[in-house]
C-alpha cells in the first residue's frame, strides 16, 4: 500500500481522471435504474422485460456490477425509464 490518497473511489479505481468520471457515470446511472425498479416494486422478471435485457443482467445491474455495463447501454436503459440524460461542460482550472 502506497498510502497515495484520492477525493473520491472512482480516482483510486481507475487509471486515468478521464476513466474515474466515466466510472462515477456509469456508478450513477446504475444507481437511478435501480431506484427506478425499487420505485416501480417490479420483480426482477418484470424489469427484464421493460428493459429489454435478461433477467440475469438486471441481477448485474442491481448488484452494481458496473464492468458488466457500459456507458452507452446505461443510457439507453435510463432512457428506457423515462429518464433524461444531459452533459454539462465546464471549464478546466
Amino acid at each position: 500500500m502506497t498510502g497515495e490518497r484520492f477525493e473520491t473511489i472512482w480516482e483510486a479505481l481507475a487509471q486515468s481522471p478521464e476513466e474515474a468520471k466515466i466510472l462515477r457515470m456509469r456508478s450513477e446511472l446504475m444507481s437511478d435504474i435501480g431506484a427506478y425498479i425499487k420505485g416501480k416494486a417490479l420483480t426482477q422478471a418484470q424489469a427484464s422485460d421493460f428493459l429489454g435485457i435478461t433477467q440475469p443482467r438486471v441481477s448485474d445491474l442491481l448488484r452494481g456490477k458496473l464492468s458488466k455495463f457500459n456507458l452507452e447501454t446505461l443510457i439507453g436503459l435510463s432512457e428506457r425509464c423515462g429518464q433524461r440524460i444531459s452533459l454539462q461542460k465546464s471549464q478546466a482550472a
